[in-house]
C-alpha cells in the first residue's frame, strides 16, 4: 500500500511540473469571457463515450485569472485546454460527474446504457485550442476520453444568451468576479407568487453560509447571489410517492434510486439560468419541506429550503461540491456499489486507505495521543444506528401499503408527521452519542468513511461531512484546511 502511494504521488508530482502556470499569462492566450463547453456523456460500468452538443460564448470569466492550472489535483476527469501554436496546456481544471457515480450503480454493471448531459468551463480563448478530457482509472492515472479542436471565431458557436424569465438578487457582493468566489444560488420548485418566499430563504441560507468556518473568516472574499426562475409548480419530483411537478430544473428525488438524492439531469436548462451571470459555484435551492440533497464536485449541489437539518445539509453538499470533500460515513442508502476500489488511495483530502501515520494525508494535525487507527466505540453507534433504520424501515412498508391501496393525501402527511417524530427521537440518540463524544474534535484516524466500514478512515470522530449528527456545526481542522486551500485558489 505505501509503495503504491508513494507511485501516485510521484505521478501526481510530475504532472504538475509539466503543467505549472507560473509563465501563463491570461491576457496572453484568453479574453474575459467564458467559454461553455456542452456534451453527452454516454455509456455504462465497462464502456464511455462523450460527444460534443454545442459551444456558448457567455459572460465574463469569473475564475481567479492567476489560477490557471489547477492544483488541487481531485476529481475523476481533467479538462485541460492546449493552445495549438504554442502547444501549451493553458487552463486545466479537476471535476467529477454524474456519469461517474452512475458508473458505481448496479445497473451500469449490468450494462444498461445512459446518457448525461454534462458541461465544462473554460476562460474565453484568443486562438484555436485542443480541449482534451482525462479520466481517472482504478489505480489513479489520467487517460484521455475525449478531444477537440475548437476554433473559438467558429460561427457556430452560440453568442446569445438564453433567453430566461430571471430575476438577479444579490445579498453579498464584494468586487470584481476575478477575485472573488462567486457563488449563485438558483430557485427550484418556486412559483412566481413564491417569489418573496425566495428572496427570505435566500437571505437566510446566505446567514447560514457565512455563520460557519471557514467562510465567516473569508466573508470579504465572496460574491453571493439569488437567482430567481419561477416555476410552475411548488416543489419537485418525488417519483416514489407519484408526485411529480413542473419546475425550470427538472430536479428529482430518487436520483441513482437512492431516496433521499437530490439532483437535477437537466444540464441544459441548469446552465442556461446559471449563465445569467459570472459563477464559480452553483447551489440550488429546492422550495420543498423534506430532508435531501446532493453534491458533485466542480459542477453543482442541491439542498431543500424546509427540509429536517437544513443547514446541516447545506453545508455538507457544498463540502462536497466547492471542497471535493467526501462523505465521511459509512453506512447509508446509496446506490453505490464500490464507489471507491480498494487498496487505492482516494484523492479527496479527508478520507484514507493508509494507516502509517507519515503517510496519512493529515499527519500534520494528528493528536500524538491518539493511537491509529483510532478507536473510537463504533459498536454502541452501530446499536444507536441500527435503532433508526429500523424506524426507516418500518416507515417504507406503511408508505407501500398506503400506495397499494391508493390512501388519500392526508393518510400519507398524517404517516409522515408520525415517522418524523419518530426519526427525531432516534437521531437525537445518535446527536447525543457525537456531542459527548470524549474524542469530539480530536484528529485521528478512525474507521468507517467513504461507504465502507472497514478498510477507510476519517479524521476525526464527527464532523459536517459524517452527516449523522444534525447538531455538528464545524468541519474539524482537515475539512477546513481543503476548503482554505479552495477560496485561496479562486481568490489569491
Amino acid at each position: 500500500m505505501h509503495v503504491l502511494y508513494k507511485i501516485l504521488m510521484t505521478v501526481f508530482c510530475f504532472t504538475a511540473i509539466l503543467i505549472a502556470d507560473d509563465d501563463i499569462d491570461f491576457e496572453d492566450f484568453f479574453v474575459n469571457a467564458t467559454m461553455r463547453i456542452d456534451y453527452f456523456h454516454i455509456g455504462n460500468s465497462t464502456e464511455e463515450m462523450i460527444t460534443l452538443d454545442q459551444i456558448y460564448r457567455e459572460k465574463e470569466w469569473a475564475g481567479n485569472p492567476g489560477s490557471l492550472i489547477d492544483p488541487i489535483g481531485q476529481g475523476r476527469y481533467l479538462i485541460r485546454v492546449k493552445d495549438l501554436a504554442s502547444e501549451m496546456i493553458i487552463f486545466s481544471r479537476g471535476y467529477d460527474s454524474y456519469f461517474a457515480e452512475y458508473q458505481t450503480t448496479g445497473p451500469a454493471k449490468e450494462g444498461v446504457r445512459r446518457t448525461y448531459h454534462e458541461s465544462v468551463l473554460i476562460p474565453y480563448p484568443k486562438d484555436t485550442i485542443q480541449v482534451i478530457i482525462e479520466r481517472r482509472q482504478r489505480d489513479q492515472t489520467l487517460q484521455p476520453v475525449f478531444e477537440q479542436i475548437i476554433d473559438p471565431a467558429s460561427y457556430s458557436i452560440i453568442t446569445e444568451i438564453p433567453g430566461r424569465n430571471c430575476r438577479i438578487i444579490p445579498t453579498v457582493s464584494n468586487g470584481s468576479y476575478a477575485e472573488h468566489v462567486d457563488v449563485i444560488v438558483i430557485s427550484e420548485g418556486y412559483t412566481a407568487a413564491d417569489s418573496s418566499k425566495f428572496k427570505q430563504d435566500l437571505q437566510r441560507f446566505s446567514d447560514v453560509f457565512f455563520a460557519w468556518e471557514p467562510y465567516k473568516s473569508a466573508k470579504d472574499r465572496f460574491n453571493f447571489t439569488g437567482i430567481f426562475a419561477p416555476s410552475l409548480d411548488t416543489g419537485v419530483d418525488e417519483p416514489r410517492r407519484g408526485r411529480f411537478s413542473r419546475t425550470v430544473l427538472n430536479a428529482t428525488f430518487n436520483s441513482l434510486d437512492s431516496e433521499r438524492y437530490l439532483l437535477t439531469e437537466d444540464n441544459k436548462s441548469l446552465r442556461d439560468i446559471a449563465g445569467q451571470i459570472p459563477y464559480d459555484l452553483i447551489l440550488i435551492m429546492v422550495n420543498i419541506n423534506r430532508y435531501g440533497g446532493g453534491g458533485i464536485y466542480n459542477q453543482f449541489c442541491t439542498f431543500t429550503s424546509d427540509g429536517p437539518w437544513n443547514e446541516h445539509v447545506f453545508h455538507h453538499e457544498i463540502g462536497h461540491t466547492f471542497g471535493g470533500l467526501a462523505d465521511e460515513y459509512y453506512t447509508s442508502d446509496v446506490a453505490y456499489e464500490e464507489f471507491y476500489p480498494r487498496g487505492i488511495e482516494p484523492l479527496e483530502p479527508n478520507i484514507t486507505a493508509l494507516l502509517d501515520p507519515s503517510q496519512v494525508k493529515w499527519h500534520m494535525y494528528l493528536d500524538p495521543d491518539l493511537p491509529v487507527p483510532t478507536p473510537w466505540g463504533r459498536e454502541k453507534f452501530d446499536n444507536l444506528l441500527n435503532e433508526y433504520q429500523l424506524v426507516s424501515a418500518r416507515k417504507k412498508e406503511e408508505i407501500k401499503s398506503l400506495r397499494d391501496r391508493n390512501a388519500s393525501q392526508a393518510e400519507f402527511d398524517s404517516l409522515e408527521e408520525k415517522y418524523a417524530r419518530l426519526r427525531t427521537q432516534a437521531w437525537n440518540n445518535i446527536d447525543n452519542f457525537f456531542e459527548l463524544h470524549p474524542l469530539k474534535g480530536k484528529v485521528g484516524v478512525y474507521e468507517g468513511a467513504a461507504y465502507m466500514s472497514e478498510g477507510f478512515y476519517r479524521p476525526t470522530v464527527n464532523s459536517i461531512m459524517h452527516r449523522f449528527s444534525k447538531s455538528e456545526k464545524q468541519f474539524y481542522p482537515v475539512n477546513e484546511a481543503a476548503l482554505k486551500r479552495m477560496i485561496a485558489y479562486y481568490t489569491e
